[in-house]
């Protein structure tokens, strides 16, 4: 334990924390970690005044359940790394590095940094220590080429031939199967400032993963971060709002969004009789006005309500009396109440749960019910063309395959199933789904070939699961915990950047991830966080966003009374330049591929793409390269002795610089005068 004598100064908040302390003999570096804290000190100890003298202050994301140190023979001796400690959080390990910045780091072995340290190899046996034994353990030197010299012990296990990492069965993961093979994080950012001895603290990447689910808390953590992790979310301008929204119908099923856009209008069920729909258009944003609004009258209460995404004026409305009608809009919007719909659909015999348009082909509409089938109708024909069979219990989502040719749904029962609707009324693949038995959602991710399931696992709390769409039966084969709350989070995928976007119906915060098809999975961004809790978040196509303003996605926000646009941004320097490492080109979603006969013949199509840069613009790959500029001035301008008439020509230089020189007129002197004739008398 540490006296109080050996006054520390790290904080009041340290006689009430427990310390756990580090010691290197060989350095005589003391790392004291507090369990709760975010912060792990570093202090030289040595046995004259200053005895302790802090040289680093490493602050960490999340707080220390635990801390250890590294066996020396672990250190990435050629970068100079002098101790490595592994902080332990609720949720993952965090190796730290602790560098000795020299000249030649990563060259050669610098031999007053790493005297001979204890070895591995025991001095006696039990037996002798007890007998009075007092043999010391034999040292060895770190240095590289000493130790390949060392003859090695007989190895009892063969290595494969290709392991560069062998399995740990204690710990189920990976470790480097050579300690001095794993390079130190010197492209790591320092997360604390150096100390007047030199020493620096880093956290150090992660090393290359393995393939166990289990261990993927700490891959996301330490290893691939993503390139828009620091999104920035923001509620735009007032003047886009549209506000005194009136009887909002708050209570849609939970496989229902709640509300759905467009890009020129919103539609959002009120609490009114009839199952009315209130319109409204995005150019015409403001305060509507307190008199009643003519409305969508859709007879009974709306269970779901989705826009036809190749007719902006065609909205189509599932009922809970197992009905689905299709309504038209007018050009400009609604100027009366409508009561009659363009299409009636009717087939299920039990109350409707969800509704979804085909993402190529025009017409088409899948729709979930109580009666436990899926159905697929043709609006053009006002039939059913399609019955899926399969699913136990209730079904929690559907969604369509960016290519239009699949159909995966996740039900109540446990399961995830995708089907091919063309070939088969029965599901081609099933899996295991989200243990939790709350709701669901499903969306295919990174080009239709991975399924992102978001639901809750055996003790409620939101969790996210990634599925190989090829092999559902394998499980999933990654999954991230998120938080508690009893909302389901809905998820909205940009295929452009891979990123999605997840939020739940009376949540106020709005989570961001991207997704990779490999290790480490999910990497996490910012979040935004609404002022409110809010009732729905809708997006709209990519051809909305303010490229300019390096906008990714751009989304409706439905509150008590009123609908917020906000915009999800990557901060840039250079934002006068088309960010086009950003903005790939981008799908014409909004156009259709194929028609509903063509695709239920078995053609299949896809959308034509766009680029987003507009013609004034300079692709940030085209901009030209400016030479790097150097923040601070080198060391040696600081440490060079300057002779007492160099300080006096530099403060003379700067005065005159700031006063101006003092051989050009005065501005006053080339002003010219009056003449004499001029005066007043």
């Amino acid at each position: 334990m540490l006296s109080s004598a050996a006054s520390l100064d790290t904080g009041k908040k340290a006689l009430y924390r427990m310390l756990i302390p580090l010691f290197d003999e060989d350095t005589g570096l003391l790392v004291l970690a507090g369990k709760g804290d975010t912060a792990i000190d570093c202090f030289e100890v040595s046995a004259s005044e200053p005895f302790f003298s802090q040289v680093s202050h490493c602050l960490t994301d999340t707080s220390t359940r635990g801390a250890a140190a590294v066996p020396k023979a672990a250190l990435d001796v050629l970068s100079c790394e002098v101790m490595r400690v592994l902080q332990l959080t609720d949720g993952c390990i965090v190796p730290i590095s602790y560098q000795v910045p020299r000249k030649n780091s990563n060259q050669e072995f610098h031999e007053d940094l790493y005297p001979d340290t204890v070895g591995t190899t025991p001095a006696m046996s039990a037996e002798e220590w007890w007998e009075g034994g007092n043999k010391q353990v034999e040292k060895v030197s770190l240095n590289p080429d000493k130790q390949h010299k060392t003859k090695a012990a007989p190895a009892k296990k063969k290595e494969p031939a290709s392991g560069g990492s062998k399995e740990d069965p204690a710990r189920g993961c990976s470790t480097s199967s050579s300690p001095l093979s794993t390079p130190s994080s010197s492209a790591a950012a320092s997360r604390s400032p150096s100390s007047a001895s030199g020493l620096s603290s880093s956290f150090l990447p992660s090393p290359s993963p393995g393939p166990s689910p289990s261990a993927r808390p700490i891959q996301s953590m330490l290893g691939q971060t993503s390139k828009l992790r620091h999104i920035q979310g923001a509620v735009m301008h007032r003047t886009t709002h549209i506000t005194n929204l009136r009887g909002l119908n708050l209570t849609t099923p939970g496989e229902s969004n709640g509300f759905c856009v467009n890009r020129q209008r919103v539609a959002v069920p009120l609490a009114i009789s009839g199952g009315q729909i209130a319109i409204c258009e995005r150019s015409q944003p403001g305060r509507l006005p307190d008199t009643a609004l003519p409305t969508i009258q859709n007879s009974v209460n709306v269970v779901d309500l989705s826009w036809d995404p190749f007719d902006p004026h065609r909205l189509a409305v599932a009922g809970d009396d197992a009905k689905i009608r299709v309504w038209q809009v007018p050009e400009g919007g609604l100027k009366e109440t409508l009561t009659e719909p363009e299409v009636l659909l009717q087939g299920h015999t039990e109350k409707i749960y969800s509704i979804e348009f085909h993402p190529l082909a025009s017409g088409i509409l899948a729709s979930s019910s109580y009666d436990l089938t899926v159905r697929l109708w043709n609006l053009e024909a006002e039939e059913q063309v399609k019955l899926l069979t399969g699913h136990q219990d209730q079904i929690f989502c559907m969604a369509w395959s960016p290519d239009g040719k699949l159909l995966a749904t996740v039900c109540k029962d446990g399961k995830v199933r995708i089907y091919e609707p063309r070939k088969s009324t029965a599901p081609v693949q099933e899996g295991t789904g989200p243990e939790g038995h709350r709701g669901a959602r499903v969306v295919w991710v990174c080009e239709g070939k991975y399924l992102l399931v978001s639901g809750f696992d055996s003790r409620s709390e939101r969790r996210l699961s990634l599925y190989s769409a090829g092999s559902l039966s394998s499980g999933a084969i990654a999954a991230t915990n998120i938080d508690t709350s009893p909302s389901t989070l809905i998820p909205f995928y940009d295929p452009d950047t891979s990123v999605v976007i997840l939020t739940a119906k009376g949540d106020t915060r709005v989570h961001i991830y991207e997704i990779a098809a490999e290790e480490p999975y999910f990497m996490e961004c910012s979040s935004f966080n609404s002022p409110e809790p809010h009732k729905g978040l809708a997006f709209l196509p990519k051809s909305e966003c303010n490229v300019r303003d390096v906008e990714i996605a751009v989304g409706l926000m439905l509150t008590k009374t009123a609908v917020e646009p906000v915009a999800f941004r990557v901060p840039r320097v250079k934002k006068e330049f088309f960010q086009d490492d950003l903005y790939t080109d981008t799908a014409v979603c909004w156009e259709p591929a194929l028609t509903a006969a063509s695709w239920l013949s078995g053609s299949n199509g896809q959308h034509k793409k766009i680029s987003l840069k507009p013609a004034d613009m300079t692709p940030l790959s085209e901009a030209p390269k400016e030479a790097p500029v150097r923040k601070y001035l080198p060391s040696s301008v600081y440490l060079e002795e300057k002779t007492d008439e160099q300080k006096k020509d530099e403060l003379l230089s700067a005065m005159v610089s700031k006063l101006g020189n003092m051989d050009d007129p005065l501005p006053q002197d080339s002003f010219e005068g009056v003449d004499e004739d001029e005066w007043d008398d």
